[in-house]
């Protein structure tokens, strides 16, 4: 395990240490407040408004602190497809929005809406609802003394991650292509896989081309992916990452860790590269894809 993979940022200054020692792992008051936003989601249903939150003064100044931080760095550092959502859907500068309200931006652009969850959601349920035009997102928001990184998605990973994507119609059409292809899978071990492939693309993904007109590794590569996108501590390192081929066999012998940055990215040349991998790979895939194709996941630490 390297040693980028099982730190984390603990400090404002970008210090490395373990996820536990993070203040959003270890600040029993933060801890209070995440802990009452996040049951807020026990026994909510698939679709059903979200609850409104009184966010705090302290929560909209995290939420202004990373959007400033994040606006110049999805310029210097996202993919073009990124930007154009990003003009389609604005994201509010000055306050944490509500889920109806991100909701109402995104459904008349795709007709995705955010769904509640109170953190981490199980594979079927999670990229299940996709299908459907839901997103599971959460309400709380990340510990305020580190505000540009989180070692567990938060609003803001929510927002500035997966609300850019579903403003698009071409990267809302992936995740619907996850979800119709969980919900006709039965075993565990077939979810893993397409969740370990969700993991590396919509969530870690880069893309390669530099623009039109210049091939492949002609310029340092352009984050897509959510956690990327909503992390200014990821997009800031990207140069330095460890960038591989998109390839299916490679992705899901890569091990992960859910907290922490990623040592190694994969890499698609454009948007129509990755459509084209990502089509070809989930239309057909079944409970026995994995067995008849020789994919076996990497065993890894995910906490």
């Amino acid at each position: 395990m390297s040693q980028v993979w099982s730190r984390t940022p603990v400090t404002p200054e970008g210090l490395l240490g373990t996820a536990a020692q993070h203040p959003g792992r270890s600040d029993g008051l933060y801890l209070q407040r995440r802990n009452a936003l996040a049951s807020l989601a026990r026994g909510h249903r698939v679709g059903a408004p979200s609850p409104a939150v009184e966010y705090t003064e302290a929560e909209h100044a995290t939420w202004r602190t990373v959007h400033g931080a994040l606006d110049g760095a999805h310029r210097a550092h996202a993919c073009r497809e990124v930007l154009d959502a990003v003009e389609a859907a604005p994201i509010p500068a000055d306050h944490v929005p509500q889920h109806a309200e991100v909701s109402e931006r995104l459904k008349p652009l795709t007709g995705f809406e955010f769904t509640l969850a109170g953190g981490f959601v199980e594979n079927r349920r999670f990229l299940g609802a996709m299908e459907d035009g839901y997103f599971h997102a959460v309400q709380f928001v990340r510990h305020p003394s580190v505000p540009l990184y989180t070692p567990e998605p938060d609003v803001i990973h929510d927002v500035f991650g997966h609300g850019i994507h579903l403003a698009s119609p071409r990267f809302a059409e992936l995740y619907r292509m996850f979800g119709r292809t969980a919900t006709r899978l039965e075993t565990p071990e077939a979810l893993d896989l397409i969740s370990r492939v969700y993991w590396f693309t919509l969530e870690f993904g880069v893309m390669t081309d530099s623009g039109p007109g210049e091939g492949p590794g002609a310029g340092p590569p352009k984050a897509y992916g959510a956690a990327l996108l909503s992390s200014y501590g990821e997009l800031a390192r990207l140069d330095r990452c460890e960038v591989r081929e998109l390839d299916v066999h490679a992705v899901v012998a890569t091990p992960y860790r859910a907290s922490g940055y990623q040592p190694v990215l994969f890499g698609a040349r454009c948007l129509n590269h990755l459509t084209d991998l990502l089509a070809g790979f989930l239309a057909d895939f079944d409970d026995d894809t994995g067995g008849r194709l020789g994919l076996r996941p990497a065993p890894g630490d995910r906490s």
